[in-house]
């Protein structure tokens, strides 16, 4: 990539990487490369960040497109203040902040994790949470880290805002303190009062869940002794 970089940028282009200022410098030059790379780089990431966060699939894949959007429109003003991925990842809460102010004034509907987001023919549905799953894994792997991704999605989703946003950046984006800090516009005080929140109402969440499956279970035992007396 061209390394070169105009003197208003000199400056900024101090506290990134040489390969990200260069990198930067492309994006401001308007490289159609650049900005494919950056889009094939972050697309996935912002669009599971955005479906975990307003929790409707499709309105994460058009918000998802305006990040990128907003993105390109606004790099000639990215100075370098924070890393590229911090700036975008904020750019991308701030869209599902705005869409969350619209759902309650307008959508007023929830749609979880469980949502299916396509269909293959005579096969099973895929779901939202099967896009989480690692392939590598065997199939009984798969099927037990399944559900438990399910558990955790499905009590995330129970979890109240900022704290599920925190939870998100820290715990499954694997953001630092500072960088959440950052990217949410809070001290690290605040950040680490809200994951410590956040990790509380999920703990609560997937132990009450727990407690449900095991009262359902012992039911269905109970019933099927009955009948058997």
């Amino acid at each position: 990539m061209q390394a070169d970089l105009t003197m208003g940028n000199l400056a900024s282009a101090l506290t990134l990487e040489p390969e990200d200022a260069a990198f930067i410098a492309e994006l401001q030059a308007g490289s159609e490369e650049a900005f494919a790379w950056l889009i094939a780089r972050y697309h996935q990431p912002i669009y599971s960040l955005l479906a975990r966060t307003i929790q409707d699939r499709a309105d994460a894949a058009d918000l998802t497109q305006e990040v990128f959007v907003k993105v390109f429109r606004g790099v000639g003003s990215f100075h370098g203040e924070s890393s590229l991925r911090t700036w975008i990842y904020r750019i991308a809460l701030h869209e599902a902040s705005n869409q969350r102010r619209w759902w309650l004034r307008h959508k007023q509907q929830e749609v979880t994790i469980e949502q299916e987001v396509a269909g293959n023919g005579a096969s099973s549905p895929v779901f939202l949470k099967d896009l989480l799953q690692d392939e590598s894994e065997s199939p009984f792997e798969m099927a037990v880290h399944a559900e438990n991704r399910a558990r955790v999605e499905t009590g995330l989703s129970h979890v109240p805002e900022p704290f599920r946003t925190t939870l998100i950046l820290r715990d499954i984006e694997g953001f630092v303190y500072e960088e959440v800090a950052e990217i949410q516009g809070v001290n690290l005080g605040t950040v680490k009062s809200r994951l410590a929140r956040g990790r509380a109402y999920l703990k609560a969440q997937l132990s009450a869940d727990r407690r449900n499956d095991l009262a359902h279970t012992n039911k269905g035992l109970s019933m099927a002794l009955g009948e058997e007396a």
